[in-house]
């Protein structure tokens, strides 16, 4: 019988697969994206002292008032430009993308286009 591993192993394989090869500084941090089923999450991080520089979620409080009755990609949208404000308040100009293994359609398209509308570039 063949097993099948579920989506979010396979994820989890091809984000680490990845996490070997891209690594954040401070200067050029890694903006790691997570999707939830109802949020999504960014991070600006350097992996060199271990450390969060920034993070914007549409959990946070912030950014619920701009996303009310909006699509999930909207809402992925309104958080790339956090992140991008965030960024930006740090001097940061440029940064690795890190979509966490997930497909680059979407909600992360969504953010990563909101993030560069900013200024970020990557």
């Amino acid at each position: 019988m063949i097993k099948y591993e579920d989506r979010n192993e396979q994820r989890k394989s091809r984000h680490m697969r990845v996490r070997s090869n891209i690594s954040g500084t401070k200067t050029c941090p890694r903006l790691n994206v997570y999707k939830s089923t109802s949020h999504i999450y960014a991070q600006l991080i350097d992996d060199v002292k271990g450390e969060t520089l920034a993070s914007a979620s549409t959990a946070e409080r912030r950014t619920g008032n701009d996303t009310a009755g909006k699509s999930k990609a909207d809402k992925a949208f309104v958080v790339g430009q956090e992140i991008g404000k965030a960024a930006k308040k740090k001097g940061i100009k440029e940064v690795v993308f890190d979509r966490g293994g997930y497909i680059y359609i979407g909600r992360v398209k969504s953010l990563a286009e909101g993030a560069r509308s900013e200024g970020l570039k990557f």
